[in-house]
């Protein structure tokens, strides 16, 4: 594996590690919305996670990331259209989707 990628793979690691600390284990949703900061540093996490993403891509096309277009997609989002970001759809992608994309990136990491 190429260092760039181990570090874009790190870097994806750290950022998704950060949002579960800031989270804490209750993840409770009123709170989150009720934390302009909190759903401030989430989203920037989001925005690192897309941006290393995007640079897996232009390493190698076929990553074996599942929906790595879409994380890049998302990261845009946010960085552009901050104004329509909805928390209800960040929430979700938090708790549904960052789990499966950590154990992706912790096998990537661990071969």
């Amino acid at each position: 594996m190429q260092r760039k990628t181990q570090k874009y793979l790190y870097d994806i690691q750290v950022s998704i590690n950060s949002i579960n600390d800031y989270l804490g284990e209750t993840r409770d949703f009123n709170q989150y919305l009720e934390n302009k900061l909190l759903r401030r540093a989430v989203e920037r996490e989001l925005e690192i996670i897309g941006e290393a993403a995007n640079r897996l891509l232009q390493l190698d096309t076929n990553f074996p990331i599942d929906n790595a277009r879409k994380i890049v997609d998302l990261r845009n989002f946010i960085i552009h259209g901050y104004d329509k970001v909805d928390d209800i759809i960040i929430w979700g992608i938090v708790n549904n989707h960052l789990p499966i994309l950590k154990e992706q990136v912790e096998r990537s990491l661990n071969q």
